[in-house]
């Protein structure tokens, strides 16, 4: 065995190739106690995750136990003792690193869900699909950077599926591999001839197609939208808002002010860029999309003005940014 050892930290040593673990440590205790198990579903095509190139060279990022579904499961029960009724199953669906050595920037997708397990039927609670971008320019340890952010996204998705609104569409086991086509089947905002006129509040009342009837759209004398008013005719702030709906059309609040989503065949999406949605993240070297509820990342602010173009920086580059259909949120691409 030590021979073994030997021989395989010399290989790497000689082939200059390093490996960086993904430590799943954070806590993942289920504070409210309504959780009783965590079941992983390794679901990914490829399980090898790639490699990173930084200053100190190459390394292979892998997770610290190859029987990844076991490890999961440990790393839960070790962290909740005091279990609820909620068995809650989470699919690992995607986590690739594509790294660019001519730019230094090095990406990586991950797309995970989770569902509440109620006698063999799945219902759908949460998902996090989307690309990190890091920079190596402003990232000293970028393998570090890259298998830490992995964590923390799967540790963060975890705590927050624990109390998180599920969705009343039921899925048998052998369906799970086509969750997100069955549920768009029930999702009005997509099976809907024509949107619902209004201002929506969280994407959850925009896909059930549910305006809240307590706000508006306030436009000044010129007919351009200023923003949301309240029943008493007042501004409110529009990052507290998900979006509004006008002559069919929908509108999406963002840091650049509303921004009209479009379809294409990939699905829904707003013309923006990262740095755009994600001011606050333009220097830290490593660009994180949200979660639904804002737990990596989030909303920084909003524009009032949608009309307004002043906001929006004439450099930066701006592309197709999907909108995940059954979160409501960001999926970034580049």
């Amino acid at each position: 065995m030590k021979k073994i050892i030997i021989f395989l930290l010399l290989s790497e040593v000689l082939s200059g190739q390093k490996t960086e673990i993904i430590e799943l440590n954070q806590n993942i205790k289920d504070k409210k106690g309504l959780t009783k198990s965590l079941t992983l579903i390794d679901n990914r095509n490829d399980k090898t995750i790639g490699t990173i190139t930084g200053n100190k060279g190459t390394s292979d990022i892998k997770f610290a136990d190859e029987d990844l579904k076991n490890h999961v499961e440990t790393w839960f029960a070790d962290d909740n003792k005091v279990k609820g009724n909620n068995d809650i199953t989470m699919l690992l669906e995607e986590v690739k690193i594509s790294s660019f050595q001519n730019t230094g920037l090095a990406k990586v997708k991950i797309k995970v869900s989770s569902f509440i397990n109620r006698s063999g039927k799945y219902f759908f609670i949460n998902r996090y699909y989307n690309t990190l971008s890091f920079n190596s320019k402003l990232i000293p340890n970028i393998p570090r950077e890259v298998s830490s952010s992995i964590s923390d996204v799967l540790s963060s998705f975890i705590n927050e599926s624990y109390s998180h609104t599920v969705l009343s569409t039921p899925i048998l086991e052998s369906e799970l591999k086509d969750y997100e086509t069955i549920l768009e089947k029930n999702m009005k905002f997509i099976t809907s001839p024509e949107l619902v006129n209004g201002v929506y509040k969280d994407f959850k009342s925009f896909s059930e197609q549910k305006p809240q009837k307590e706000y508006y759209i306030g436009k000044n004398k010129k007919g351009k939208v200023i923003g949301v008013k309240d029943q008493n005719d007042l501004l409110v702030l529009t990052e507290e808002m998900y979006g509004y709906v006008e002559d069919g059309k929908a509108y999406r609040s963002t840091p650049v002010g509303f921004l009209e989503i479009n379809k294409d065949d990939k699905g829904y999406y707003i013309v923006s860029s990262r740095l755009e949605l994600y001011p606050k993240n333009n220097n830290s070297g490593a660009i994180i999309g949200a979660m639904t509820g804002g737990i990596v990342g989030g909303l920084i602010g909003a524009a009032i003005d949608s009309g307004s173009k002043t906001d929006r920086n004439a450099n930066t580059t701006l592309s197709h940014v999907y909108i995940d259909s059954l979160t409501g949120a960001y999926i970034f691409e580049k």
